[in-house]
């Protein structure tokens, strides 16, 4: 009981030791994960951009859209609507980019900001992205007062202090599609294309619309700015609510398990290593402890030999020969009867001749050993020699028994 105390306790101190390593940290950091969700107030959500466009078209009701655009354009028949939608990537399959550019080409205004666009959709504009976050994970710490740009305020940059905006397209086809803004390297981040009767918007810095950049000093004229391209007074606004969680092309063959999934999330991986050390010490330690020990039973000894050695010890410690040949001959007859099915009440010529027959051995020996049996039966006393001569004719007869 004491030993699987101390197990327990063991096991409780690592597992509290492993949770301080891991995710102890009493003063936390916030999140800078992008999810662009009108509900986060993080520094990477969207909820200021969403109140924004809330108030500059208070006169519209924005409904949000949950699934994805080939099913969302189904039940939308406008034809001077605006759609926006903000992403950390934006993934999309083939069905999904023919309605949205189907939707564009009846008149409506789409407004997407993600820092991957997906291929499928910029062959459909006819240009291509330099997607450059991978080079930021390599200078991670070396963040600068960076800044982009808008043609609708020429010569303004709006800033911030984090990692530079780098993403940008190129192969810009310019006979339907022009450049609406800038990163500091003066490379193109937001373009229109003109399709059919409406206008498709790329950019591809969504941090530019995030609560962290919006709230520093006058960066909130971005988003009116990049929206003041499109409708001046659009029959509905949507908000997409469904891209910014999409983490894969719908359609693609990548693998997904549950693992991965698990380890995505820290406080996740940190929860199922820490039941996975338990367990291990569980298996290791209280799998002992509730076991019954299981007894050695030893198989049972055959004691009779011994038996008759001791009891033969006691008789020859006593000298009472006579009384030990009295045994060693009624056993040997009691041998001959049950094995031989002869009578052993007469000793004759008739009976040497059937058990030496049926037994194998020489007549004269067994004649011999009758003619012992009978001389230390008559005789009072039996002196050591005549035990032994008794005990080795017998233990002669039975070795030459066939």
């Amino acid at each position: 009981m004491k030993n699987k105390i101390t197990y327990i306790f063991l096991s409780l101190a690592m597992a509290v030791l492993l949770s301080a390593c891991l995710g102890g940290n009493a003063k936390k950091l916030p999140s800078l994960v992008e999810t662009y969700s009108k509900r986060d107030k993080k520094p990477f959500g969207a909820d200021i951009a969403y109140r924004q466009v809330e108030a500059m078209y208070n006169a519209n009701i924005i409904s949000d859209k949950k699934q994805g655009f080939k099913k969302t354009w189904q039940n939308i028949s406008d034809t001077a609507s605006l759609y926006i939608c903000l992403a950390p990537k934006l993934f999309v399959n083939e069905e999904e980019a023919e309605a949205m550019m189907e939707y564009v080409s009846t008149g409506n205004s789409l407004f997407i900001s993600a820092g991957l666009i997906d291929g499928i959709l910029l062959d459909k504009v006819g240009c291509n992205e330099v997607y450059a976050e991978p080079e930021l994970q390599k200078i991670m710490g070396k963040m600068k007062n960076t800044d982009l740009s808008s043609v609708a305020q020429p010569g303004y940059k709006y800033g911030y202090y984090y990692y530079p905006f780098q993403n940008y397209f190129k192969d810009i086809d310019s006979s339907n599609t022009r450049v609406l803004g800038y990163n500091e390297d003066n490379k193109p981040n937001s373009i229109v294309h003109f399709y059919g009767k409406g206008k498709l918007y790329l950019q591809c810095e969504p941090r530019a619309f995030s609560n962290y950049f919006l709230l520093k000093e006058n960066n909130y004229e971005y988003l009116k700015n990049a929206v003041a391209f499109t409708e001046a007074e659009p029959e509905h606004v949507y908000w997409d609510d469904y891209y910014h969680k999409i983490k894969y092309r719908k359609d693609s063959n990548r693998n997904f398990s549950t693992f991965s999934e698990i380890m995505k999330h820290p406080p996740l991986a940190y929860a199922f290593w820490l039941s996975l050390l338990l367990l291990l010490l569980y298996i290791l330690f209280g799998a002992k402890l509730l076991q019954r020990v299981i007894q050695v039973i030893k198989p049972n000894e055959n004691t009779t030999v011994t038996f008759t050695e001791t009891i033969g010890r006691l008789y020859l410690q006593k000298k009472d020969n006579k009384n030990i040949t009295d045994k060693m001959i009624t056993y040997f007859n009691e041998y001959i009867r049950n094995t031989y099915f002869l009578n052993t009440n007469h000793i004759n010529n008739d009976f040497v001749v059937m058990l030496s027959r049926k037994s194998g051995v020489e007549k004269d020996k067994v004649d011999t050993l009758y003619r012992t049996i009978s001389a230390t039966q008559g005789s009072d006393t039996v002196t050591d020699y005549q035990l032994l001569s008794l005990h080795e004719q017998i233990q002669n007869f039975n070795k030459n028994t066939v």
